[in-house]
C-alpha cells in the first residue's frame, strides 16, 4: 500500500503508532501469518514448548517490533513460551470477535480498549488486572498515567497499556502567519479573531477532511474538554441519561458551528477526504493556514510536502483553551495507547506466563528501542534523552511532552463508545458540520443512543 493513501482510519483500525517516515495499513493477505519468532500456527495454535497464545496484527513496522519482543522472551523462557498468529486488521476484528463469543480467545488479547473492552468485560472474557498493577508497581508507574483511561473499566483496570501514543496535533503554517503578521492562537477566541483575517488574505482559515467525518470529530472532543473537562465525555461512556446535554456540550456544538459559519474551513470541505491526505495537502501547499489532526499526519507532510517540514515552515501545538473553560489546557485526545489483555478463559499457568510477559518484555528496553527508532513515542516516562539524536527529535520530544504531561488523554470518541453509538455518532456530526441539524438535535439523537 502507498504510504500517502493511508488514513487515520485505517490508524486506528490498527492502533499503531505510526513512524514518522512512512503511513501504515495491514497490507497483504486477509488471512493468519506467522510472525518472526513468535513460533505460532494457524488460528492461535501452539508451537513446540508454548503454553500460552497470543494474537496480533499484521503492519510493518510495528508487526516486527511486536515479533523481536516476542521472540526475546520465548528466548529468555524456553519453559514457557507464548506462540503468536498474526492477522490481517479485517480478519483479526472477525476472529477474535467469534473466538471471544465462544470462549476459545488467545491468552493475549490485543486490542484498543475504549468500548470493545468493556464489552469484552461485560461478558466476562477478560481478567481483572486491578491486584496484579497493584503488586507490581514497577510495571505500572513507567507508563504513562494517561494511557490508563482505556484500560479501565468502572474504576477496574482490565489491559495492559503498550507500544505508542498519537494525540491529536494543531498543525499550523508559519508563512500563513508572517502573510497576516500575526501569532499562532492561543484561545478560541484568538482561533475566531484569525478566520476573518486569513479569509481575506485567500488563505483557508482551517485544512479540513470533512467527508471522512472523523476528522470533524477531533474538533468536538476538544471544544468538550476544553469548556467542560473530560468529565463532559467521561459521562457519556459512562452511560448517563442525557449526557450529551450538559450545558458545555451544547456549547461545544454551538461553537464550532460558528465556526462553520464564519468559513473557518476550506471551501468545500465536506467533499474532501482525509484518506487520500488531501487535507494535510492544504496545509503544506499554503492553501490552508491550519488543520487540526493525529501525530500520524507529520510523516506525510515531512514525506509529500517538499520542504515544508525540513525548511521549517511546519508549526505545531496543543489545542488552546477555551475562555471561561473548565478543562486543562495539558489535555489531549486520540490515540493513549495499544492495549493488551488477558482471556479470563486461559489455564491459570498461561495467565501467568501473560503477566511475565507483561512485565519483562513489553517495554523493555530494548523495545523502547525500536519504537524510538521507528519515529514512535512509546508511553514509557523518563525516555525523552533517547530522543536527542533522532532525525526529528523536536518532533519527538514535543509528543512526549504533549502526552506524558496530559492531565487527561482521551481515547478518540469513535473508538471509546460501542459501534452502534459510533457510528450514529459520526453520521450526527457530519450532520452538525454540515448545518443541517442544530446542536440540540445533534444532543437529542446522540442521547437515544447512550448505553447501546
Amino acid at each position: 500500500m502507498e504510504p500517502r493513501t493511508t488514513s487515520r482510519r485505517n490508524f486506528l483500525a490498527l492502533s499503531m503508532g505510526l513512524p514518522l517516515g512512512a503511513a501504515l495499513a495491514a497490507c497483504g493477505t486477509s488471512g493468519p501469518a506467522n510472525p518472526g519468532g513468535g513460533g505460532a500456527s494457524g488460528g492461535g495454535g501452539g508451537a513446540a514448548g508454548a503454553k500460552a497464545t497470543y494474537w496480533y496484527i499484521t503492519g510493518q513496522p510495528q508487526e516486527g517490533i511486536r515479533g523481536n519482543t516476542l521472540k526475546r522472551f520465548n528466548e529468555a523462557n524456553p519453559n514457557e513460551k507464548i506462540a503468536a498468529t498474526t492477522f490481517q486488521n479485517d480478519a483479526y476484528k472477525t476472529k477474535i470477535k467469534t473466538a471471544i463469543g465462544a470462549g476459545q480467545a488467545p491468552t493475549i488479547i490485543f486490542g484498543w480498549g475504549g468500548g470493545t473492552l468493556r464489552s469484552y468485560v461485560q461478558a466476562g472474557q477478560v481478567e481483572d488486572l486491578t491486584s496484579w498493577f497493584d503488586s507490581t508497581p514497577q510495571v505500572k508507574d513507567r507508563l504513562f498515567d494517561s494511557a490508563f483511561g482505556a484500560a479501565t473499566i468502572d474504576g477496574k483496570i482490565y489491559a495492559m497499556p503498550c507500544e505508542a501514543v498519537q494525540p491529536i496535533i494543531l498543525y499550523y503554517d508559519k508563512r500563513a502567519f508572517e502573510k497576516i503578521g500575526a501569532q499562532p492562537p492561543e484561545s478560541w477566541g484568538d482561533i475566531m479573531d484569525l478566520v476573518p483575517k486569513f479569509n481575506a488574505k485567500g488563505i483557508a482559515p482551517f485544512s479540513l477532511g470533512g467527508q471522512s467525518r472523523w476528522t470533524n470529530m477531533m474538533w468536538l472532543e476538544f471544544l468538550f474538554d476544553r469548556i467542560g473537562g473530560p468529565e463532559v465525555f467521561q459521562a457519556v461512556f459512562d452511560g448517563e441519561k442525557d449526557a450529551w446535554s450538559n450545558p458545555a456540550s451544547i456549547d461545544g456544538l454551538t461553537k464550532v458551528q460558528e465556526l462553520v459559519k464564519a468559513n473557518g474551513f476550506i471551501k468545500g470541505f465536506s467533499s474532501i477526504t482525509a484518506d487520500s491526505n488531501a487535507d494535510q495537502a492544504l496545509l503544506y501547499t499554503g492553501k490552508a493556514a491550519m488543520m487540526l489532526h493525529g501525530g500520524w499526519t507529520y510523516g506525510g507532510m515531512a514525506q509529500d510536502g517538499g520542504d515544508f517540514v525540513s525548511g521549517g515552515n511546519l508549526g505545531y501545538m496543543n489545542f488552546p483553551p477555551v475562555e471561561g473553560g473548565k478543562g486543562d489546557p495539558s489535555n489531549t485526545v486520540g490515540n493513549p495507547g495499544q492495549y493488551l489483555s488477558i482471556s479470563s478463559k486461559a489455564t491459570p499457568e498461561a495467565k501467568e506466563i501473560a503477566k511475565k510477559y507483561f512485565a519483562t518484555a513489553i517495554l523493555n528496553d530494548a523495545e523502547i528501542k525500536e519504537w524510538i527508532d521507528t519515529g514512535s513515542v512509546p508511553i514509557v516516562k523518563g525516555v525523552e534523552s533517547q530522543y536527542a539524536t533522532v532525525k526529528d527529535a523536536a518532533w519527538q520530544q514535543f509528543l512526549y511532552g504533549i502526552a506524558s504531561n496530559a492531565k487527561t488523554f482521551a481515547q478518540s470518541w469513535d473508538q471509546a463508545l460501542s459501534p452502534t453509538a459510533a457510528e450514529v455518532l459520526l453520521d450526527n456530526i457530519a450532520k452538525l458540520f454540515q448545518l443541517s441539524i442544530s446542536p440540540q438535535q445533534f444532543a437529542d439523537n446522540m442521547n437515544a443512543v447512550i448505553g447501546k
